[in-house]
């Protein structure tokens, strides 16, 4: 309870409730916490707002047990320090507004629907622009167990301009892709896909994502009616497009999308979560680009990213090395003794040399036989040279006559 109230700096009991209590059926336990810390001077009621809900804060001392409570990379709200009148009177403090509330309402219901914990939560963490401009989040979550490492979240009462909104998530772009100290501009630039990440700053601060492109950007709309709220996301879908989008990979074959150097963008309802029996657990939030709703987690993935784009590029290089094996294949010599096509042997003897040999426009047992044909004729040829010769070489004997035989 006071490490709680030390990062959120106030709350209502109900608040409370949904953050660390959510599978009580209603708010006594935690009211009745609060008042035992009352009257331990560790905390007090600043106020009672209209909806009925005591706002409860931290006194002096129960600001000081909280900071040792909490881990020092958490850091602790501002005290809310007891004010007086002229004759000594406690003052009203009515300093504690309807985006505020939001804030805190938001918090707490995400960390019912088990998205971490009070400490994965801090408060107006600053993100410093080199052109003087620092852009503060509402609300900075941390919850790895529920596959969400890191997340940005601004609550939006349906108040301020579309384009305010539209200039925050400008800014959180360009505070991604400001360079890590000491990083290598060149290196950054020749790097691709998630390497560039490693150059970036944002990296040194989150925790990888554990999926492409940067820490997730959530907007929390609450107020106004189910129709305002409607138009709204819709108007900032339109104008934000160029951050969110990612960028399609080049050629006809590719329909996945090179998320990498984008901001995931998801958006919900206060009162939509509120409704849901799952609550922010259930399928109430809706990327930016997608129409359908859907848990957290699974707006958060990339279907169409990565994944489909290493299942395609798969597929692309099968079917270049099917129409390469095609083209080849139409290539393929053929026979001109008896017309069957070359195996890869025979074609491979036929183009081993530059210069053509006899039979190379025929197939192997064809060579073979025609080669065969010719070495018997050739031996024919030359037997029968030989015999020719031979009969050519042999001397003339003359017959005798009957005076030879005489003699």
């Amino acid at each position: 309870m006071l490490r709680a109230l030390g990062i959120f700096q106030r709350a209502t009991p109900d608040q409370l409730w949904r953050m660390l209590r959510p599978t009580d059926r209603h708010d006594r336990c935690t009211r009745d916490t609060l008042n035992a810390l009352k009257e331990s001077g560790l905390t007090r009621v600043e106020t009672r707002l209209e909806s009925g809900h005591q706002l409860w804060v931290l006194t002096e001392k129960g600001h000081k047990e909280a900071k040792l409570l909490l881990p020092k990379n958490v850091r602790i709200s501002a005290l809310r320090k007891l004010r007086f009148d002229v004759k000594g009177r406690p003052v009203k403090d009515d300093g504690y507004d309807e985006h505020a509330a939001a804030v805190t309402s938001t918090a707490a219901v995400l960390t019912g629907a088990g998205f971490g914990t009070p400490l994965s939560w801090q408060t107006e963490i600053a993100h410093r622009l080199p052109y003087g401009y620092t852009q503060y989040a509402d609300l900075t979550m941390r919850a790895p167990d529920a596959s969400v490492p890191a997340m940005l979240l601004e609550v939006d009462r349906v108040t301020e301009p579309v384009d305010d909104l539209v200039d925050k998530l400008r800014r959180y772009t360009d505070w991604f892709e400001l360079l890590a100290p000491k990083a290598d501009p060149t290196k950054e630039k020749a790097a691709r896909g998630a390497a560039v990440h490693d150059f970036r700053l944002w990296s040194r601060l989150y925790p990888a994502t554990g999926r492409e492109g940067y820490t997730p950007v959530a907007f929390v709309f609450t107020g106004k009616t189910t129709a305002q709220r409607e138009s709204r996301m819709r108007r900032l879908e339109q104008a934000t497009r160029a951050y969110f989008a990612g960028t399609p990979h080049p050629g006809d074959s590719y329909t996945a999308v090179d998320y990498h150097q984008a901001v995931p963008v998801v958006v919900t309802e206060l009162e939509r979560i509120t409704a849901d029996p799952a609550g922010a657990a259930g399928k109430v939030w809706r990327r930016l680009g997608r129409d359908e709703w859907q848990t957290l987690s699974a707006a958060l993935d990339n279907p169409d990213g990565e994944w489909l784009y290493r299942v395609e590029l798969q597929e692309a290089r099968r079917r270049q090395a099917e129409r390469k094996a095609a083209h080849r294949e139409a290539q393929r010599p053929v026979c001109t003794q008896c017309g069957t096509k070359f195996t890869d042997e025979r074609w491979q003897e036929t183009t081993r040399s530059s210069w053509p040999g006899q039979w190379d426009r025929q197939c192997g047992p064809c060579a073979t036989e025609a080669a065969d044909h010719a070495q018997a004729e050739r031996v024919a040829r030359r037997q029968a040279e030989e015999a020719e010769r031979a009969a050519a070489e042999a001397p003339t004997v003359k017959p005798r006559g009957l005076f030879g035989r005489r003699r």
